[in-house]
């Protein structure tokens, strides 16, 4: 039998490149999607396949998918990985400019969206698939000035759940994983200031941010085919931030 395939999309850092790791160490094939192309190849492994694409392009996304399909023939398992911040203007939703609110909007959420729906038409001719959203606790609770990032994870998380409605009875499962405060590239600027990282972990029961594997283990088990009544749920991977 042929090994699963699963496209992880900004697989070239971060959360995403801990989770190529896990995937091919289960035995799983990749294809890795990144605007870095080359980090995507070494990451994808010798027999994966590494593609330059950005999510929030349609024609980007139509094109990387028709490769993956070439190449293996199907795909098994989806990981919406790629996002972003937003950086530093994408703050209040009064001084957000309609062009940074958009751009996060794109990756974040309709990234997701244009990758499952390149995915799902392999996912219904199978008979099967999982797409695996990574969003943020930001789903669930308000990141105080990240509007556009609060919204664009709400958006991902929905997405999630109404794909895991809508394909059930084509044997597709949807379900999403929200990390906690994560030490990554994006939220390094952040934590290699000490009195900033002290104020992250004080809220954190666990005492500690999490590290790209832990978020990695997480996606591991969903995409494992472990837990195969699993669908439509948000998996909360924060250290016990939330529950407080």
């Amino acid at each position: 039998m042929n090994a699963p395939v699963a496209v992880v999309t900004g697989g070239s850092s971060g959360i995403g490149l801990a989770t190529c790791a896990k995937l091919l160490a289960e035995g799983m094939s990749l294809a890795v999607l990144d605007l870095d192309g080359d980090t995507a190849k070494q990451t994808a492994g010798p027999d994966g396949l590494g593609i330059t694409a950005d999510v929030s392009e349609p024609e980007d996304v139509e094109r990387a998918f028709a490769a993956v399909l070439d190449t293996f023939g199907r795909i098994d398992v989806l990981v919406n990985n790629a996002g972003i911040s937003g950086g530093p203007n994408a703050t209040l939703v009064h001084t957000t400019s309609v062009e940074d609110f958009d751009r996060v909007q794109a990756v974040n959420s309709r990234g997701a969206f244009l990758c499952s729906r390149a995915a799902l038409p392999a996912m219904i001719k199978q008979g099967s698939g999982h797409i695996i959203t990574v969003a943020s606790v930001a789903a669930m609770i308000v990141f105080p000035g990240r509007a556009a990032y609060n919204a664009s994870k709400g958006a991902a998380l929905m997405l999630a759940k109404s794909m895991a409605v809508d394909y059930a009875h084509f044997g597709i499962r949807s379900n999403a994983v929200c990390p906690g405060f994560t030490e990554t590239p994006l939220t390094q600027w952040r934590l290699d200031v000490p009195e900033l990282r002290k104020e992250v972990e004080s809220r954190i029961p666990m005492d500690r941010v999490a590290q790209p594997d832990d978020i990695a283990d997480a996606i591991a088990v969903l995409a494992s085919g472990r837990m195969p009544y699993m669908t439509g749920h948000a998996l909360v991977v924060d250290g016990g931030w939330i529950a407080l």
